[in-house]
């Protein structure tokens, strides 16, 4: 194993706890469902999308669901694209933003 896996690895340690998966996935399920449901309203509420927002929704999604089923990618760059920081960062925020 590198360095840099190796690194990363214990850089996601302190996150690899059952409540956190959970959250991630209920983060995840939830934020898909709203968009799923209602795109317009979806987007209205989060203030609208951007590209650069939109590529972090789908890509916080996916890293919620990889995280949240317990995956953990071998290969250091999967490990810091489906980071569980930045995946619980935007769908805590877009959870927020819809919310209030």
């Amino acid at each position: 194993m590198s360095n840099l896996n190796q690194q990363l690895e214990q850089l996601h340690k302190p996150v690899d706890k059952t409540l956190l998966r959970v959250l991630s996935l209920i983060l995840g399920f939830v934020n898909v469902g709203l968009f799923m449901w209602s795109p317009d309203q979806y987007a209205d509420a989060i203030g609208g999308f951007s590209p650069f927002l939109g590529l972090l929704f789908v890509l916080s999604v996916c890293a919620s669901m990889v995280f949240g089923v317990g995956f953990r990618p071998r290969f250091w760059l999967w490990q810091a694209v489906f980071s569980p920081y930045l995946s619980l960062t935007v769908l805590s925020y877009l959870t927020l933003m819809y919310v209030i």
